[in-house]
C-alpha cells in the first residue's frame, strides 16, 4: 500500500472488517414499496402519536427482520392495545383485545414470524431493566395505508411496538414514551 503508515493501513483494515460485519448483519431488505393513500376523515387514530399515511408518499415494506441473536437491537415503540386504542382490530396472536396496564407487544413481520411467537414471552432490556412482554400481534412489515392498518404506514422491520405497561415497567417517564432503542431476546 502506497504511502500509508502502519497505523493508518490497520484504520483502513478495521473499516474495512467493520464494514463487512454491519453488510452481514443487515441481511434484511426491502421488499417492495406502498403509496400512501390519505386516510377518510377520523379514519387515522393519532393516539401515542402514531402516524398516518400521506396521499402519494412511498412507503418501504420489509418481509424480514434484522437476524434474531440473545441480545438482538430493536426500536420499542409505544401501542394501546385496548379497544378503541391505536393498535386497531384485536390482536392477530388471541383474537382480544388487551389492557394497557399488561406487558404485551407486536413484533415486526420478520420477528413475528407468522405467528411462531405468539403468546410467548420476549424478555426487553433498556435503561438499565429488563421486562418480560407476551407478543399478542403483529406490527406488520409487509401492508398498511389501508383500513385494515388503521391508515397507518408499515412498520419499519426492526420494531418492539409495546403496551404502557412495558414502559411503565423500564422506568422510562411518561413525558419520554414514544421510541427508545432496546435490545430483546426471546424468553
Amino acid at each position: 500500500m502506497r504511502n500509508f503508515t502502519n497505523g493508518a493501513f490497520l484504520l483502513l483494515l478495521l473499516l474495512v472488517a467493520a464494514y463487512s460485519l454491519e453488510a452481514r448483519l443487515q441481511s434484511c431488505n426491502p421488499s417492495g414499496k406502498i403509496r400512501g393513500e390519505k386516510p377518510p376523515p377520523g379514519q387515522c387514530n393519532q393516539e401515542n402519536d402514531s402516524d398516518c399515511c400521506k396521499q402519494g408518499k412511498l412507503y418501504t415494506t420489509y418481509k424480514c427482520s434484522p437476524p434474531v441473536s440473545g441480545s438482538t437491537k430493536a426500536v420499542l415503540t409505544l401501542n394501546s392495545f385496548e379497544a378503541g386504542g391505536d393498535g386497531g382490530a384485536p390482536s392477530e396472536c388471541d383474537n382480544k383485545y388487551h389492557s394497557d396496564d399488561t406487558p404485551v407487544v407486536a413484533l415486526s413481520t420478520g420477528w413475528y414470524s407468522a405467528g411462531s411467537r405468539c403468546l410467548n414471552n420476549v424478555i426487553i432490556h433498556a435503561n438499565g431493566r429488563s421486562v418480560s412482554a407476551m407478543v399478542v400481534d403483529e406490527c406488520d412489515s409487509t401492508m398498511g395505508c389501508d383500513e385494515d392498518h388503521d391508515y397507518q404506514p408499515p412498520c419499519p422491520n426492526n420494531i418492539v411496538d409495546a403496551s404502557k405497561a412495558v414502559w411503565k415497567a423500564l422506568g422510562v417517564p411518561e413525558g419520554n414514551w414514544g421510541e427508545l432503542d432496546i435490545t430483546w431476546s426471546d424468553a
